[in-house]
């Protein structure tokens, strides 16, 4: 798995540089510029460290997706491959599909996304000592998930989560996380959750949905959920469609240590190892948590997107 080193969106002359800088930094060079234009949209919307809208393979290699973000992070397209960029017609151009191949084997030839560098990736430096984050994207559910746990020899048994995309942590074997947007169980139920871990190997925190997660993520139905990260207070928050989703902080006390000296209050002074969509483990060394999923316009940004600026990343992107 290759961790290279050094997105889709639609006062005079101000505001002229603004909009011909935000289309340059979301379209690459060869969009056409009235679709660059489009996607890129206008006002003051920030930049993702990452982006991918899996319509950009990289030249000659159709298996990762380049990063149209300002990080220049490939992604691999694990399993998959190029099958795993399809049509659908619900949204624009291609989509990335991640699904579990084999349920009754135990192996790793489930199909998702991601990049893992055992030593931190540093293109996803801005996340090294970040105070905040965002995670956001589309999401369609497309089987019955979650899917069948293949770790185990219960043929009944399921996953206790559904991996949507995440940042891993600076220590993580591919399954720990800094900020991650999943689904997982939380008191015996499946919930949309925010899931945040401010030093590495130290306590998670995680922020639960109130709403039924088939409610909030209907079979075969798009849906764009963002969660936001904020390392100083301690805090998350989850959006669907761009609105804000009512919920709560599951751990009780203070899991993040954000409470006394220092402040402000940061994540570790680590390069993440990556990103994981789709499932955990990017480099592919097992199965796990795997969706039966489409998704598209994943972005990954070093701060919390305000509440109008998740609404506009949302009307940007809804195709």
């Amino acid at each position: 798995m290759r961790a290279d080193t050094p997105g889709r969106s639609r006062p005079a002359l101000a505001l002229a540089l603004t909009t011909t800088l935000l289309v340059t930094a979301f379209a690459p060079a060869d969009a056409p510029a009235d679709r660059a234009a489009d996607r890129a949209g206008g006002g003051a919307a920030p930049r993702p460290v990452a982006a991918y809208d899996f319509e950009h393979p990289v030249p000659g290699d159709p298996a990762r997706e380049r990063d149209r973000g300002r990080s220049g992070t490939t992604l691999e397209l694990v399993n998959g491959g190029a099958q795993s960029r399809v049509r659908d017609d619900e949204r624009p151009g291609r989509v990335l599909r991640t699904r579990q191949v084999s349920p009754g084997t135990a192996g790793s030839d489930d199909w998702k996304a991601g990049v893992y560098g055992p030593q931190g990736v540093p293109t996803l430096g801005a996340f090294n000592g970040a105070r905040e984050t965002t995670v956001m994207g589309w999401f369609r559910m497309t089987a019955d998930n979650p899917a069948p746990n293949s770790n185990t020899a219960d043929p009944n048994d399921r996953y206790n989560a559904i991996g949507l995309a995440g940042i891993l942590s600076g220590t993580s074997q591919g399954h720990d996380v800094r900020a991650l947007l999943e689904l997982i169980t939380v008191n015996g139920e499946m919930k949309v959750v925010a899931l945040g871990r401010r030093v590495d190997n130290g306590s998670s925190q995680t922020f639960a949905a109130d709403a039924d997660w088939r409610e909030i993520l209907p079979p075969d139905t798009w849906v764009s959920l963002a969660a936001t990260f904020d390392f100083d207070t301690g805090t998350m928050a989850l959006y669907r469609d761009g609105r804000p989703l009512p919920g709560r902080h599951v751990v009780a006390g203070d899991p993040w240590a954000v409470e006394g000296a220092p402040e402000p209050d940061v994540a570790s002074p680590t390069d993440p190892r990556g990103i994981k969509i789709g499932g955990s483990y990017p480099q592919n060394t097992q199965e796990g948590n795997p969706c039966d999923c489409r998704m598209d316009d994943l972005m990954f940004f070093d701060r919390a997107l305000t509440p109008a600026e998740i609404m506009s990343q949302y009307r940007r992107t809804r195709g």
